[in-house]
């Protein structure tokens, strides 16, 4: 069974303006850009991530 737009109880709200691919393409990134986004993954990608300790001051609280 095929379900038309007016099966629907509400109407599909209009598609926000950003995602029209009318606009302007994005300007490419400079070289500095480039490399600090490159630094910032590298760093991202090697540095370990912090273990997540249990807060316990909310039991003391309670």
């Amino acid at each position: 069974m095929s379900i038309s737009h007016q099966d629907h109880a509400y109407p599909e709200p209009a598609a926000h303006p950003n995602w029209s691919s009318r606009h302007h393409k994005p300007r490419p990134l400079t070289p500095a850009q480039q490399k600090q986004n490159r630094d910032a993954l590298l760093r991202a990608q090697h540095t370990p991530r912090p273990h997540h300790t249990r807060n316990t001051t909310t039991k003391a609280a309670r």
